[in-house]
């Protein structure tokens, strides 16, 4: 429980400072035959930066569980 927790607290505060990740895909705009056309997408994974504190607490209240025991 106590690891679970340290992992969460260091997750938390990433989530903190990176507020999203950005990535690039491929999707196929024309499929005729031979001929192929495809584009480049730009996705976005974002959240909010209270998340982040939100999971950093929880994973400091498990750690201090855990140490009690």
């Amino acid at each position: 429980m106590r690891t679970f927790g340290i992992v969460m607290v260091i997750i938390g505060l990433i989530m903190l400072f990176v507020p999203g990740i950005n990535f690039i895909t491929k999707e196929k705009v024309i499929d005729a035959g031979p001929i192929q056309v495809t584009a480049d997408k730009k996705n976005e994974i974002g959240w909010p930066t209270y998340a982040g504190g939100i999971v950093a607490a929880v994973g400091l209240v498990l750690v201090v569980i855990g140490r009690k025991k």
